[in-house]
């Protein structure tokens, strides 16, 4: 079965190939790419202006800017990065007046001071300052060491040492240290502190490799090149000493892939590139020393401005539980102020009239119920209570914990645990509906593996190299007949296939102690180069014009006569070489759709090669077409002076060398393919499995190309092919119809006028979306949008009214309806890939969910670029690997694999909601059952704000009495252990729908707490009415009463929360226990003559707690009590999970485990089908045959060379550089 696609070839949209625009791009940037004349223009706007070696120069008034009033600094950032908060002078202030900006605290606060008026006062002061001192310590100690980390790590990248050119000589400088302008020496494996324009090297031609994996995930190695003439005259210490060039070049932006500036020096302009910039979050590699000039430092470089802004965080149950607590405010006000009313009737009729009551104040009973309101403001203040933040804490602290005491999340190889680096978003990753995830690096290992190939028609697959001295011990490879094939020498399609791999590429090699290192501009020549040298045919070397390699362990030398470069257009490379005999030869390779074009009538196994390229695709591996022609002297010649002219074009020469290269690249003759595996991590295709049962949907959010990214879709089962993919024109002509529509029917779609949304996808069927960052702008309007405002500034016209014949929108609305429809497109998709898309780009996506949907996201990457949309996603994760730490320390989690991905939600996020629910649920219920006794207390009481329990107790209910069963419910419950978890995935599913905690169960516990509070009143209050104790004594004082109610409510909310508990520990019954214990310890100790006489006005109950627990009748109040409290809620249990039973009720495993092998599918990859996935592998951008050409980075080849036993050459990937 073919798989079905809409494509968009012969598109005449944006180029898929081409990484977008950014939104840091001027209009004159823009101005540039869109019309060459306006060059001019562009460096006349350029206002970032850079002179070496002259500190005082930055500090010029023109370069001031404004900060406070008429405080003015220089522009120019300081090397020093600042990622923490608080100082030695700020953080008490700071601190105190952020947690004052949390309603609860400033509403206790505003309780203290009301309570230090004697008027209104109802308890004594301490009872609000006590646990509002306690909660503000704690959660300031949290902020200081949170940001001590911070201080730490950003001292200990300020601190890092560089040589600057100070005084005429290198000093050993800190980076903190170093200013624009500087120049700075680097050595070998040396980070790079800032944006550096390269001026010198000790390699040829100032030739600097770096490793870029800071910023892009990628580990193979990329080139830099300083300007001829800083090349030639900047190599001695006292010729950069007077270097005094003037760089003028574009603003700070985030463009990772762009730069653009002019240097001045000696009267001369020098054009000046991305490729002459040594970018901060880089390493130094294969470079012994090299020296540079700095263009952008600290918060002005590229890396720190694709950071974007550090959003603050919070899950939805904390914006819910604030939601919660205002209700809690309005319900306490109303309750208040219907009391005070009741105080002001009731004074009125009785208290007015009762002579035992006069206290002498003359006050009338208006007053006094406005000091009533206020009174009972205070003493049903434990409605919200404050302890609750604090426990909250606690609570994400320990799950925090264990996250990183996880062994399951352990990556021993790399000896990295996982880290929870916030502490504030634990039960958030139970309720994740979306991920966004990078490839390089996140899915992928970034290394690629020579898996199959194809020869003269016959297929190889999946050898003991010990007979091969050069070969790679790391390499496997299946298939001996091969080996032996080669090793005969009798096949002639064997010995062209691998002596084109070793010839036909823009590999780099280095010897170093003996050693080859290969540096490829990608990972798949590197491997192919290195099948090549395990199969006997050793590439050693090469200069501008021949190339060496070892045949067998016999060496020989070609001629290069020309190199035919790969481009994302051409998507294939050429080689045309003299062999020593005479002959000329063209080897190729490219993709089979352009390959097989090109090939001659006469060559022979193209139907064999096709079928073994269906099946290297069905498997996700990345196939590429081998071949050659022989070309004679004539035809050569005659080529050879097109080539040249088409060199030296001076307009369009890209395209005059591709006409000349479709010239000789034609009747090709067919020597096989090769498939090369783009390794995923470890559990990858598994780990979306489980995630997509949990209907936790996946977009791939990538730099790479088309085809790369939708190979690796296949590969790690994300893409299947029962999918229908649909790719940029298919989505935006869509689109297009939508709006249309949508013109056409202004009263259908009015703003504000809410449809529900049609389906874009009508037929059955799975469907996949595959876009480009170049049709993500042409939908989104924003490319459109730049172009017209920069073609309305030029010719100096304001916007005119949009019409809708020109496409664009018409108003804001019209553009957020067409991201509005973008969204539900995506959504109704099973896998969503975005590849070339910038790092703006990746956020904007993210952003695009979270607004229109308001779904939970999570973003995980392992580079630079993926750090803006870690910190926009709700939860970042950062691959903590080879990749770099740029990602890991913008992460709110950080772990090694992909692959604990599954862990980290479908257990620690399940766990944690489940966890934060059931806290919450119960602490609103043992906070309202608390509260609500005064309330009834009050109708007997005329309203007068009195307390109905002892002042201490009220003080240390949520402190010591009921807090540790519920806090360790909070910390350690589980209704399934993590192997069911992970087994069932469906259990997930509650946490995003939000159905543990939400305004529902908030009223079942306000409800739940009314019902508790009028059992513990009105039992103990009909039991005191008119009763005798066995003494002869009436038992019917109020301070009895007091430690009654206080008793029953104590036995109630622990027995409650036992009741509630699913997973019982030793810890869990000696809380419970040990709470009840407390109590009954403290209450004794309260009520005795001792402290009583120590304390007289503080301890008034003085012998109560002895005198009425005595009495066995009052023992059998407090059982009633709590008897009739938990038989509703036991009753209520037992139907639940007997008629309506939950998803982690054991009662529903069996169900369930039928449910999945009725579910379970073949895979999605069948050999029999046939399948076109045209997956090429070749690098993301042009190789290193422009350099290869120039003879800039040859270098000499070592003398006489010896190549003994016990050599070892090394892939690129393989290696540490």
């Amino acid at each position: 079965m073919s798989r079905q696609r809409a494509d968009s070839q012969g598109s005449l949209g944006p180029d898929d190939e081409v990484m977008p625009y950014s939104d840091d791009e001027t209009d004159d940037e823009l101005a540039v790419r869109n019309n060459f004349l306006t060059i001019t223009f562009f460096f006349s706007e350029m206002g970032w202006k850079v002179k070496a070696n002259d500190r005082p120069y930055h500090h010029l008034p023109e370069f001031q800017k404004k900060v406070f009033l008429c405080i003015k600094k220089s522009r120019y950032s300081g090397n020093a990065i600042k990622t923490y908060k608080y100082n030695v002078l700020t953080f008490l202030p700071l601190n105190l007046y952020e947690q004052f900006k949390r309603a609860a605290n400033l509403y206790f606060l505003a309780l203290l001071i009301l309570q230090i008026i004697p008027d209104i006062s109802t308890l004594p002061w301490y009872t609000t300052l006590i646990p509002l001192v306690v909660v503000l310590g704690i959660t300031a100690i949290k902020d200081l060491v949170d940001d001590l980390a911070r201080h730490r790590m950003d001292k200990e990248i300020n601190n890092r040492k560089c040589e600057v050119l100070l005084d005429g000589r290198f000093q050993e400088s800190k980076w903190r240290n170093i200013e624009v302008g500087d120049v700075v020496r680097l050595k070998k494996n040396d980070f790079i502190p800032a944006d550096i324009l390269l001026l010198s090297s000790s390699n040829p031609n100032s030739l600097c490799y770096v490793e870029t994996a800071e910023l892009d995930g990628e580990t193979n190695l990329k080139f830099k090149m300083g300007l001829r003439v800083t090349d030639e005259r900047l190599q001695e210490e006292r010729q950069l000493a007077e270097f005094d060039a003037l760089i003028e070049c574009e603003e700070p932006n985030n463009r990772l892939d762009k730069f653009m500036g002019t240097m001045l020096w000696q009267r001369e302009r020098y054009p000046l590139d991305l490729d002459n910039m040594l970018l901060r979050g880089c390493k130094v590699r294969n470079t012994e020393e090299c020296h540079g000039l700095v263009i952008f430092a600290g918060a002005d470089t590229k890396i720190m401005r694709n950071g974007g802004k550090t959003r603050f965080k919070r899950t939805k149950i904390d914006e819910l539980m604030n939601y919660m607590v205002y209700t809690i405010f309005v319900l306490l006000i109303l309750v208040a102020a219907g009391l005070a009313i009741g105080h002001t009737f009731w004074y009125e009729e009785i208290g007015s009239k009762a002579w035992y009551l006069y206290d002498a104040k003359g006050q009338d009973a208006s007053y006094r119920g406005f000091l009533s309101f206020w009174g009972y403001i205070i003493v049903l203040n434990t409605m919200v209570p404050i302890s609750l933040y604090v426990s909250v804490e606690v609570i994400r602290l320990g799950q925090s914990k264990f996250i990183n005491w996880d062994l399951q999340m352990y990556f021993a190889e790399k000896d990295t645990p996982a880290k929870a680096r916030t502490t504030t978003l634990n039960e958030q990753l139970g309720q994740i509906e979306y991920i966004f995830s990078d490839k390089t690096g996140t899915l992928t290992q970034n290394i690629m593996a020579f898996k199959k190939c194809t020869i003269a028609g016959r297929s190889y697959g999946p050898v003991d190299w010990s007979w091969n001295r050069h070969a790679d011990r790391k390499f496997q490879f299946m298939d001996h007949s091969l080996v032996a094939c080669v090793r005969s020498r009798k096949d002639k399609d064997a010995t062209e296939f691998f002596k084109l791999l070793s010839l036909c590429h823009t590999v780099m090699v280095e010897h170093k102690d003996g050693d080859l290192v290969y540096q490829a501009a990608s990972p798949d020549e590197g491997a192919l180069v290195t099948a090549a040298r395990n199969f006997g045919y050793v590439f050693l070397s090469r200069t501008q014009d021949t190339i060496t390699i070892k045949e067998m362990d016999q060496e020989s030398t070609y001629e290069m006569l020309a190199l035919l470069d790969f481009n994302s257009d051409r998507k294939r490379m050429s080689i045309i070489l003299k062999f020593p005999d005479g002959r000329i030869r063209l080897y190729c390779k490219g993709a089979d759709t352009v390959i097989y074009e090109r090939l001659s009538p006469n060559s022979r196994h193209k139907e064999t090669t096709q079928d073994a390229l269906d099946i290297f695709a069905n498997e996700t591996l990345r196939t590429l077409c081998l071949c050659y022609k022989d070309i004679s002297t004539d035809e050569f010649e005659a080529w050879s002076r097109k080539h040249k002219d088409a060199q030296v074009a001076m307009s369009d020469r890209d395209a005059a060398l591709d006409r000349v290269y479709e010239e000789i690249e034609n009747n090709l003759m067919l020597i096989g393919a090769t498939a090369i595996e783009d390794k995923l991590q470890d559990g990858v295709p598994e780990t979306i499995a489980k995630l997509a049962k949990a209907d936790i949907k996946i977009w791939v959010l990538t730099g790479d190309k088309k085809e790369t990214a939708e190979n690796i879709g296949y590969s790690c089962s994300l893409l299947s092919d029962d999918m229908q993919i649909h790719y940029g024109e298919d989505v935006n002509e869509k689109l297009r119809i939508r709006q249309a529509n949508r013109r056409n029917e202004p009263s259908t779609f009015r703003p504000g006028k809410k449809k529900p949304a049609e389906p874009f996808f009508t037929e059955p069927g799975k469907n996949a979306l595959i876009i480009t960052g170049g049709w993500l702008n042409e939908i989104l309007y924003e490319k459109k949008k730049k172009r017209r405002r920069l073609r309305l500034r030029r010719l100096g016209k304001r916007p005119q009214p949009t019409t809708p014949q020109d496409g664009q929108p018409m108003n804001d609305w019209e553009k957020e309806m067409r991201q509005i429809d973008f969204v539900n497109m995506a959504c109704e998709c099973e896998a969503v890939i975005c590849c070339r898309v910038t790092p703006k780009q990746k956020a904007n996506v993210v952003s695009l969910v979270k607004k229109y949907k308001k779904a939970v996201t999570l973003s995980i990457g392992d580079g630079a670029n993926d750090v803006n949309m870690i910190k926009t996603a709700d939860i970042g994760v950062g691959i903590s690997g080879q990749e770099g730490m740029q990602a890991v320390m913008s992460s709110d989690y950080a772990f090694a694999q992909f692959c604990y991905l599954q862990r980290l939600l479908l257990v620690h996020g399940r766990w944690s909601y489940i966890r934060m629910c059931k806290f919450l649920r119960f602490f609103f219920f043992k906070n309202f059952a608390f509260t609500l006794v005064h309330f009834w207390y009050s109708f007997f009481s005329g309203y007068s704000s009195q307390v109905a329990y002892e002042d201490w107790f009220i003080t240390l209910y949520n402190l010591c009495y009921s807090s540790l069963p519920v806090l360790l419910v909070g910390l350690l419950d589980q209704d399934v252990n993590d192997k069911l978890s992970l087994k069932f995935p469906k259990l997930y599913l509650p946490g995003q729908q939000g159905t543990l905690f939400n305004y529902r169960n908030f009223f079942i516990s306000l409800f739940h707490g009314i019902f508790v509070s009028l059992i513990i009143f009105f039992i103990p209050y009909g039991a005191f009415l008119q009763t005798m104790g066995q003494d002869g004594e009436a038992p019917s004082d109020y301070q009895s009463f007091a430690v009654v109610t206080a008793s029953s409510l104590i036995f109630t909310v622990n027995l409650q929360i036992s009741l509630d508990t699913s997973y019982w520990t030793f810890v869990n019954c000696f809380a419970v226990l040990g709470s009840i214990a407390i109590y009954f310890g403290i209450m004794f100790d309260i009520h005795s003559a001792g402290i009583h006489v120590l304390f007289p006005s503080a301890f008034t109950f003085t012998g109560v707690a002895s005198n009425a627990l005595r009495q066995p009748y009052l023992w059998l109040t407090i059982i009633l009590t709590v008897g009739i409290s938990l038989l509703p809620v036991i009753c209520i249990q037992f139907l639940h999970k007997t008629i309506w039973p939950s998803v982690g009720d054991k009662r529903n495993r069996k169900k369930y485990e039928m449910e999945e092998e009725e579910k379970k599918k073949p895979s999605a990859f069948q050999r029999g089908q046939r399948s076109r996935r045209s997956a090429y592998a070749f690098s993301h951008s042009r190789g290193y045959a422009d350099l290869i050409s120039s003879g800039r980075s040859i270098r000499r080849r070592p003398p006489a060379l010896s190549l003994q036993v016990g050599v070892v050459t090394t892939n690129l990937s393989d290696v540490s550089l």
